[in-house]
């Protein structure tokens, strides 16, 4: 069985939900259609022409990408172009882009927390917060019979997370009535009397993101024909998200050794240095892609050195007069995102027993030479 493209959408949007996205922001389907079988599936940074000729030879059918392949209006289609040239390539093959970029960023597990774990980073926390998953509190009223099954398919879904705790709740008894009217069809009881129930009153809370799935599990393990429950608005602070991470070193290093390190780890021939090379550094904070505006984001953290790509000239002044370190391993150091791609969506297509395949790309898209 081959996954159908919708399908490996809906897995690509698992590991990041086009929610997470910052505003404007150029992702999803740019080009041709999900609404069939994919055979092979090749995950890129940037869709340049040599990537879709490795699609081709791959017999890939889709393409997840990182960067956009159209990133503004198009006012024409002229294909002795050489963007044009590049759709015409990709629409006479039948192969569909899709692309997965702010989103990805952002995501638990995505781009940024990819570069913070490759440089050993611990504790992170979010460098430039772009939003907040708001926590809801969430009553519903269970027959006794019925409170663990119930109660597990809400927890086990992912409410009742505080802090490093999980399946947290709290529980109250007490006596439910209510009188089944005419064309009622009733789990307990009977029309036209007015019951009283013992029931367990369970209270939780829920993240919004995942509010839709929490209830249809509720609904769906619950016995009423009618399911009485709350939601309600709280103010306590949910988990924040956003572009970055910033966390500390196991031991401190050297700069020079820092500026080795992502070298290494990031498979990149030099980086940009700004800052005394002997200067001690314990806090890290990482960003992908264009870093220059997340210069005050790692001030306000305390951070030693910010690990960007892309800062400019007049950026990297203010950088050193402020105190703050910068090492530019450039914009293509986000290429750790292909292989980790390819391995997620594999595996859960191994789970769901399909026999699409995942590929890395091969190509390198980096437009520099360094001499």
């Amino acid at each position: 069985m081959l996954a159908k493209g919708q399908t490996i959408i809906q897995w690509m949007e698992k590991l990041a939900p086009k929610s997470l996205a910052v505003p404007d922001d150029r992702i999803g389907l740019q080009l041709g259609s999900l609404q069939r079988e994919i055979n092979r599936v090749l995950i890129a940074l940037d869709v340049t022409e040599e990537v879709v000729d490795e699609a081709i030879a791959l017999g890939a059918e889709l393409i997840i990408a990182h960067h956009a392949i159209i990133f503004r209006p198009l006012k024409d289609l002229q294909t002795d172009t050489p963007h044009g040239r590049l759709y015409e390539k990709l629409i006479k093959h039948d192969i569909a882009v899709y692309i997965s970029h702010t989103n990805y960023d952002i995501a638990d597990g995505g781009m940024n927390d990819l570069m913070a774990d490759a440089l050993g980073l611990l504790g992170t926390k979010v460098l430039w917060k772009t939003g907040e998953d708001k926590l809801e509190k969430l009553v519903v009223f269970v027959p006794k019979t019925h409170e663990d099954s119930v109660r597990t398919a809400i927890l086990d879904t992912g409410a009742g997370h505080i802090g490093d705790y999980s399946h947290c709740s709290f529980n109250l008894q007490g006596t439910g009535t209510f009188k089944p009217l005419e064309g009622t069809n009733p789990y307990i009881g009977t029309t036209g009397t007015v019951e009283h129930v013992e029931e367990v009153r369970i209270e939780t809370i829920i993240p919004s993101s995942i509010r839709s799935r929490v209830l249809r599990a509720m609904l769906k393990a619950h016995p009423y024909e009618e399911v009485a429950y709350d939601l309600y608005p709280i103010s306590l602070e949910g988990k924040s998200y956003g572009l970055g991470r910033v966390g500390k070193l196991e031991q401190p290093k050297p700069l020079a050794q820092v500026a080795e390190l992502v070298k290494e780890r990031f498979e990149v021939p030099y980086v940009r240095v700004v800052g005394d090379l002997g200067r001690e550094i314990r806090k890290v904070a990482v960003l992908g892609g264009s870093g220059g505006r997340s210069v005050k984001h790692a001030l306000f953290h305390g951070a030693d050195v910010l690990v960007a790509g892309d800062i400019d000239y007049h950026t990297a002044h203010d950088a050193l007069v402020a105190g703050l370190c910068i090492i530019d391993p450039g914009h293509n150091a986000e290429k750790i995102m292909k292989k980790s791609v390819a391995e997620k969506l594999q595996s859960m297509a191994v789970e769901q027993g399909a026999k699409t395949t995942f590929h890395a790309s091969n190509i390198a898209t980096e437009p520099f030479h360094f001499m």
